[in-house]
């Protein structure tokens, strides 16, 4: 089974009105904020953590 991670980002800390800035993963503009600040867009984030994520398999 696989697990897909959706991140919740409704919240409007997520985004900021200051202007964009170069994902930390795929390093095109985005106006979206991670938890920590980091500029990063909302379907980045959930691959990352889908592929650093320990599945249970590998447990």
């Amino acid at each position: 089974m696989t697990v897909v991670a959706l991140l919740d980002w409704r919240s409007p800390e997520h985004f900021d009105h200051s202007g964009d800035k170069p994902c930390v993963i795929c390093t095109k503009p985005t106006p979206l904020r991670s938890d920590r600040g980091k500029p990063v867009h909302k379907v980045c984030a959930e691959d990352w953590i889908d592929r650093h994520s320990v599945q249970e398999d590998d447990a």
